[in-house]
């Protein structure tokens, strides 16, 4: 089995398990800043998928979310968030997904992203493009702020929610409109489909970015960090946008940066 298709299969089959057991109580813990939930189900999916990958290829690195890394010699190493976007999960809003990726040598190669509520499976491999369910995307074709449709996150730290809240209002009075659904894997899907014309966030970890930044990119999307620089996973700040907005995004967010 390629990694490609194992990362989908294991997307799916644990996004159906996901949502299958979304109902009821939740045993829920927190880790590091109040507001970052893990509840039971974080845990049990990120076994079902590490340990399918660990049978598959025993000799690849993991970064998975809740058990760190594993491997860490190894060239080819896996990207896994068992659940993106917890806290929707956990209060039972829908939108929240399942996201692994494949990197060899250091060069990001397959990306996947399952959201089981709207049953969209996204998939995006290097240099082949990117797909939602099996049929080909590309992003947005917006050229101004005030025709574009924007999304963000907010860390779980005060004291950067509190930052954004300067490019949030930046954004809100520029843009068309600025969204805040919870999910960057899906924020970042859904701007290589076009739904968003683009994203910005930062303090993400590396499996919130791994797979949807190649979608992302594959779909035609310019996706760097906010200085314009390749996105480096590890560092957790993400701007993508078509490259019509891109540049105009950068300047904004340079723009609204407190002073040092």
């Amino acid at each position: 089995m390629t990694p490609l298709r194992l990362a989908a299969a294991l997307a799916v089959e644990t996004g159906r398990f996901l949502l299958k057991n979304q109902p009821g109580r939740r045993k829920i813990a927190f880790k590091g800043a109040p507001g970052n939930l893990v509840t039971d189900m974080d845990l049990a999916s990120e076994e079902r998928i590490v340990g399918a990958i660990r049978r598959t290829f025993p000799d690849h690195a993991v970064v998975a979310e809740e058990r760190g890394t594993t491997q860490a010699d190894s060239p080819h190493r896996w990207y896994v968030d068992p659940l993106d976007g917890t806290t929707n999960y956990a209060h039972g809003f829908a939108l929240w997904c399942v996201s692994i990726a494949f990197e060899s040598r250091g060069r990001m190669e397959a990306g996947v992203v399952y959201c089981p509520a709207l049953d969209e499976l996204y998939v995006g491999v290097r240099d082949r493009g990117a797909t939602r369910n099996r049929k080909p995307i590309r992003c947005s074709r917006a050229a101004s702020l005030p025709r574009a449709l924007l999304a963000t996150g907010f860390p779980y730290q005060q004291r950067y929610k509190v930052e954004n809240l300067r490019y949030w209002d930046a954004f809100i009075r520029r843009a068309q409109a600025v969204r805040r659904v919870g999910s960057a894997a899906m924020d970042l899907c859904w701007t290589a489909a076009g739904a968003f014309d683009g994203f910005w966030e930062f303090h993400l970890g590396p499996w919130d970015i791994a797979a949807a930044a190649l979608i992302a990119e594959e779909a035609g999307a310019l996706v760097t960090d906010w200085k314009g620089a390749p996105v480096d996973v590890f560092k957790g700040e993400v701007l993508a946008a078509n490259p019509r907005l891109h540049g105009a995004m950068k300047r904004v967010l340079a723009r609204a940066a407190p002073r040092r």
